[in-house]
């Protein structure tokens, strides 16, 4: 991506969410019904389940028009009741059929096969909504709130901090860390290029507990003399990406967290969260998970105290 020399495109644009980040976008008209599948899978349970009731509730008041515009289409209907034609219209749609009131014209007949058949439709196509928003795999991965960069096994190190919150085994599990920022090109323009950072462990063959990546901050790294001041500069922000198995459900799991430069916390080490007892029992306290601690100064002799 890079800069405009002519600033932001004309038009107030249309405000989007990618990630964690808001975007405004200019020329691209999204169109509700054009990706309605994409709509129904991202939208929170209790707004999924909302339209899908408004859309029974419009298709029965539609239906129900229709049949008020026949001659007494439904047997047992009183007249001039729209409110008994939208309740037939209702059992007809969910395919119910009390008995109670049935067509008994010509015209009634005909629009009850047309709702027959779109309550059909309507009772397969949320039959298979629900069973992908709920088959669909989630990683329940919690990552650190913050990445931090200290010293690790002598070395200036960037680690960030996972762990599991299901409590079983995640096979396989591979981790990638990345690093965006904004450098400027031969031509004096500037672009927002992205660079993996290559991690001392990126793999983890049976992930339970918890999980720290390692980034060496070495001669070669992008993030070689970097300082908080060049990092906000560089507008940089990093880039957490997980996959792996799960074994209790053979599904693929995968899961992203992003951070930008003011999350990271220079000059910091985690805090242990593992711990052993005296029957030989692993402890892991969660509620020390994000907690950081700024690290010892080094003395004059250079080690730390």
């Amino acid at each position: 991506m890079t800069d405009g020399a002519g600033g932001a495109p004309p038009g107030a644009g249309k405000v989007v969410r990618i990630g964690d980040r808001e975007v405004l976008t200019h020329g691209v008209e999204r169109r509700f019904f054009g990706d309605l599948y994409h709509y129904c899978m991202i939208a929170p349970w209790p707004l999924f389940f909302l339209g899908f009731a408004a859309t029974f509730c419009a298709a029965n008041l539609m239906f129900a028009g229709l049949y008020s515009a026949g001659e007494a289409p439904i047997a047992n209907a009183r007249p001039g009741s729209f409110e008994d034609l939208f309740y037939f219209s209702i059992e007809t749609l969910a395919t119910v059929g009390y008995g109670d009131m049935h067509p008994q014209t010509r015209y009634g007949h005909v629009i009850a096969t047309v709702e027959i058949f779109t309550g059909m439709l309507l009772i397969a196509v949320m039959t298979g909504l629900v069973f992908a928003r709920f088959s669909r795999p989630r990683a329940r991965v919690m990552f650190a709130d913050a990445p931090i960069i200290g010293v690790h096994d002598g070395e200036r190190t960037l680690m960030l901090r996972m762990a599991n919150q299901r409590y079983n085994m995640i096979a396989g599990a591979t981790a990638k860390l990345w690093l965006t920022r904004m450098e400027r090109t031969r031509e004096g323009g500037r672009m927002r290029r992205v660079r993996e950072l290559s991690l001392e462990r990126a793999e983890n063959p049976m992930f339970a507990l918890s999980w720290t990546i390692f980034h060496k901050i070495d001669a070669v790294s992008p993030l070689h003399g970097a300082d908080a001041a060049a990092l906000a500069g560089a507008e940089a922000s990093f880039v957490v990406t997980f996959t792996g198995l799960d074994e209790s459900s053979g599904q693929p799991l995968h899961a992203r967290r992003g951070y930008t430069h003011e999350d990271l916390r220079i000059g910091h080490q985690y805090v242990d969260i593992l711990t052993s007892d005296a029957q030989g029992r692993t402890h892991i306290d969660y509620n020390k998970f994000h907690d950081s601690r700024a690290e010892a100064a080094p003395d004059e002799k250079g080690a730390a105290p």
